[in-house]
């Protein structure tokens, strides 16, 4: 009785296409976040792939749709908030020190880029539930610097979001763009710090602020 051998090009062969698949899968991520801070929830999908390098079939059987793209985009971005909450929670120093450091994460990463699609598409069950894990750990963040001093305390934590989402739009094209980018969001980074200078206008709710989101 003979004992069955793999066959070693199929197997390599399926490897290599999930490899394949995967890298694409991180390259249509990546380009579709770029092109949705740049140009808005409008883009076409075909900048998307032209931008990524990979054909519009490519893009579709992997996301059927562009809602589902955006979904996942979104959920990515509460999964990258979360990761840079927690390790700016644990780095040592002061409370403002981890939080620019949270700040200086996300915009790089622009996980806020996708705020204008605030109430234009359905909010699946998990960006929900990892949104509300990302706000405790902000409040935690926060709190950590108004109890040591080093953040001001007419500072929310909707401040913080929005300043994320502000920042997450500017365009990363160039080197010169990023460093533009840094220098604006150390600026007005700086603003967290307590002084003298007071907020005009009511303090952010969450509530006003997710009645966007789930409208």
């Amino acid at each position: 009785m003979s004992t069955a051998v793999p066959d070693r090009h199929r197997t390599g062969g399926k490897l290599g296409r999930q490899t394949e698949a995967e890298r694409n899968d991180q390259l249509v991520l990546a380009a579709a976040r770029a092109v949705f801070a740049e140009q808005g929830n409008d883009a076409p999908v075909s900048a998307i792939a032209e931008r990524a390098g990979v054909g519009m079939g490519t893009l579709y059987r992997r996301y059927g749709s562009k809602e589902q793209l955006l979904q996942r985009l979104c959920l990515i971005a509460i999964g990258d908030t979360a990761e840079a909450l927690r390790a700016a929670l644990d780095l040592d120093g002061s409370g403002w020190k981890g939080l620019f450091t949270f700040l200086e994460r996300c915009v790089a990463a622009r996980v806020g880029a996708f705020a204008p699609l605030a109430g234009s598409l359905p909010i699946p069950p998990e960006v929900v539930a990892g949104n509300a894990r990302a706000k405790e750990l902000l409040e935690q963040l926060l709190a950590k610097g108004q109890a040591d001093g080093s953040v001001r305390t007419d500072v929310y934590a909707v401040d913080i979001t929005r300043l994320i989402e502000m920042f997450s739009g500017y365009p990363q094209r160039t080197e010169e763009d990023v460093r533009a980018r840094q220098r604006l969001l150390a600026l007005a980074a700086d603003g967290l710090r307590p002084s003298g200078t007071s907020i005009a206008g009511p303090a952010p709710t969450w509530e006003a602020y997710e009645s966007q989101w789930y409208r």
